[in-house]
């Protein structure tokens, strides 16, 4: 065999070498899923623990306003939403979710509408309503209607109107001997005809539901949740705003008998259902129209019922009557998809 030929042969028998592989992961671990396919940090536990830090400031208020009375009326309604939330969750057989934070929430909020002297088997009882039928009967976080801080709320309202409008007066205000003879600004206004110094409303002397008085405290957590991006800024501002323009309008009409915007905004719970109610993720608008109607709509049956209903207070029943209207506005609100042509109709 000549070298030639030796050549041929060595170059037949040797093998081929395999393609250059493109740079990536392999073909067959090719992902696909539907959108969105933004990355984010974001999640459930760590917008609604935001939430939590957010309204500290609020409790510490009532705290300084009411005593350690606050802080232990907070405990149990924190206390007894959560463990009505892993009760349920164990008797439906669902993933225990305790964790998420979404009940801490509910027991803090619903402990901020209170007054400082409620008992505490009437808030244990208002919790395990809030959290069984407000929340867990729906379906759980993300399928309620209502907002469950305040539908139990208003079963307590319905259940103890004398314990529920029994006020304490802060002990910050020197004249104070009997803890539990005071009115609150919205009922001296309504009632009396007496009005309440801005300042007192804005720093929180006042008495009044815990969650109710320090405007400053609601404020602070409020801009905090805005900052980070947890809560839409047309729901807080429309809702305000609705109240501030219809009770305007009240006043200029009649200033010797009907308060000023101001106060409408710094009286009750105007602060703590504009900026941690009418902002609930689950029981607000998704469609930037519906915000608007839902929040402005909001406001103004507050200000009526403030001001022509029997009771000094609208807001939570503004809230929960616009809640029952979200589907309706998430439906009939929706912005035109781009390129989209109605079906002829045969």
């Amino acid at each position: 065999m000549t070298d030639k030929t030796a050549d041929q042969t060595e170059t037949k028998a040797a093998p081929l070498a395999p393609p250059a592989q493109p740079a990536g992961p392999s073909p067959d671990k090719l992902i696909v899923s539907s959108s969105p396919h933004f990355l984010n940090t974001e999640s459930v536990p760590k917008i609604m623990h935001t939430v939590v830090m957010a309204l500290f400031p609020a409790v510490a208020a009532s705290v300084y306003f009411f005593g350690f009375r606050a802080l232990l009326l907070v405990l149990v309604c924190v206390g007894s939403c959560m463990l009505s939330e892993y009760w349920m969750q164990k008797i439906r057989k669902k993933p225990v979710t305790v964790h998420d934070g979404s009940a801490i929430i509910t027991g803090m909020l619903l402990a901020l509408t209170l007054p400082p002297s409620f008992p505490i088997f009437g808030a244990f009882l208002g919790s395990f309503f809030a959290i069984v039928v407000g929340k867990q009967l729906f379906g759980g976080l993300g399928f309620n209607i209502f907002n469950p801080a305040l539908l139990g709320r208003a079963f307590m309202q319905a259940t103890y109107p004398v314990l529920i409008t029994t006020w304490t007066t802060p002990r910050t205000i020197a004249e104070a001997v009997d803890a539990v003879s005071a009115a609150t600004p919205l009922a001296l206004m309504k009632f009396e005809g007496k009005t309440t110094p801005i300042m007192d409303l804005f720093v929180g002397n006042v008495a009044g539901s815990m969650g109710e008085t320090s405007v400053i405290a609601i404020l602070i957590g409020g801009l905090y949740l805005r900052y980070k991006g947890y809560i839409n800024w047309k729901l807080p501002l429309g809702y305000l705003g609705a109240i501030a323009v219809v009770g305007g309008v009240f006043w200029l009409v009649n200033p010797a008998k009907y308060p000023s915007p101001l106060f409408h905004l710094f009286a009750g719970g105007a602060m703590l259902g504009a900026w941690f109610m009418v902002t609930d993720m689950v029981t607000s608008p998704v469609t930037p129209l519906g915000q608007w109607i839902f929040a402005i709509c909001g406001g103004v049956m507050a200000v009526v019922i403030r001001l022509l209903g029997g009771l000094p207070e609208g807001v939570m029943y503004s809230i929960l009557f616009m809640n029952a209207f979200v589907p309706l506005l998430n439906k009939h609100t929706r912005p035109k998809v781009f390129g989209e042509i109605k079906a002829e109709q045969s």
